[in-house]
């Protein structure tokens, strides 16, 4: 083991790789468990609330340290053995090493805190919508490879827990479906076979998308894939929802609660393809989905028409003027937004602020920026009503969570 400290390494409190003992205390909206010794906070990954461990410290931060698990000297009665051989390695899971009722209260705990930080007082949240299924949910992976040398690719998978440029060889993948599995193999057996030719000139991104029908691999091929009864077509390589076993459960709520104040009018903002703006047209008379990006629009309309939905319109917007073509009554309006995971900038939070629909669902993949947003919302006269997190990602960190607030002033 390479003991030599890294050049810009602080040796403050601990030195390199100096062994420590600790309890950990609670996880973090990284997935890392937290502990303190004699008052300084220590990041553990792969550790459980409660349990006590032995970490080796590789960084020193300005008010905490980063070390890696050692050995767990006493767990949790909620760990157990992962399924992964490769887990603590691969950067893609967190908790394999924990129940699964365990992670979904964690969550539940987590996406609590940051409501509570950013907004400064405790909001209730719900138990987490579990998965149907906790393995093999997932319906898109994009593995990696880097420049082959003297013919071979050493690697194909993913980024080393910690790491930037170390890659995983991942042959198999439980988190991903039966299919996408099945099709691995070969299509590992070919990026060598190009290797060993010299086709290959420098790294390279690999897809395998499970269309529920079969695996596509071409970035840019068409694909389709049947959420509850409608029909979505999109390029393999564009964003949609990886988990189809909860989709429709997260969809038809999401959508529910925007109609459930008596709302008449949806507006889909960040709208995509239109999956929340066509799942709406069942319960409002009119659905408007607004999205910046031109042909994420042809795709929505084309999905209303493949589905035969005529209550549905899409309109391409400049960030600036989200609302400016919505002629809908904001008194009668429900608006629907699932931002990127960044969340949504200042202005686009002015813009609803001033257009003051009835109700707003906030649906996010990361609820830190969803809290964040949260305050001018409130700040602006809208109230919580309900927070619903969803487990669209088993195993792992991540949680989709939805948040429906009404206009109260």
């Amino acid at each position: 083991m390479n003991r030599r400290p890294p050049r810009n390494f602080v040796a403050e409190p601990f030195e390199y790789h100096q062994e420590i003992e600790l309890t950990i205390d609670t996880l973090t909206n990284l997935g890392h468990g937290l502990g303190r010794l004699d008052g300084w906070v220590v990041m553990v990954p792969f550790t459980i609330p409660g349990e006590r461990v032995s970490a080796r410290v590789y960084r020193n931060h300005k008010n905490y340290s980063q070390a890696d698990l050692v050995q767990v000297l006493q767990p949790s009665s909620q760990r157990i053995e992962p399924r992964c051989p490769l887990f603590g390695e691969c950067g893609g899971c967190q908790y394999q090493h924990m129940e699964y009722s365990a992670q979904a209260d964690w969550k539940r705990k987590q996406v609590t805190e940051l409501l509570q930080k950013s907004l400064g007082t405790e909001i209730a949240v719900e138990p987490v919508h579990d998965s149907p299924k906790q393995f093999h949910y997932r319906s898109k992976i994009t593995p990696h490879h880097q420049k082959p040398r003297d013919g071979k690719v050493p690697s194909i998978g993913f980024l080393h827990h910690g790491q930037r440029n170390w890659i995983v060889d991942v042959p198999e993948c439980p988190i991903a479906t039966e299919a996408i599995n099945e099709a691995l193999p070969a299509s590992r057996e070919v990026v060598h076979a190009k290797a060993a030719s010299g086709k290959f000139k420098k790294g390279a991104t690999l897809l395998f998308r499970d269309t529920g029908e079969e695996v596509v691999t071409d970035f840019q091929e068409l694909v389709f894939t049947r959420v509850g009864g409608l029909t979505f077509q999109f390029k393999a390589g564009d964003f949609f929802q990886n988990n189809p076993f909860i989709l429709e459960d997260f969809t038809n709520y999401a959508v529910q609660e925007a109609a459930a104040g008596g709302a008449r009018f949806l507006i889909d903002a960040y709208c995509g393809g239109g999956l929340f703006t066509l799942f709406g047209s069942q319960h409002f008379d009119q659905c408007a989905g607004v999205e910046i990006n031109e042909y994420a629009i042809l795709l929505a309309k084309a999905n209303a028409d493949a589905n035969r939905i005529a209550n549905c319109n899409f309109l391409q917007s400049s960030a600036e003027a989200i609302f400016d073509n919505v002629e809908f009554p904001r008194e009668q309006t429900a608006v629907l937004l699932d931002p990127p995971r960044k969340g949504c900038d200042s202005l686009f939070l002015d813009q609803l602020v001033n257009f003051r629909p009835v109700r707003v669902v906030y649906v996010s993949c990361d609820p830190a920026t969803q809290a964040r947003d949260l305050v001018p919302l409130c700040n602006a006269g809208y109230r919580i009503l309900k927070v619903q997190p969803f487990d669209l990602f088993p195993q792992t960190r991540h949680i989709e969570n939805v948040v429906t607030l009404e206009l109260s002033v």
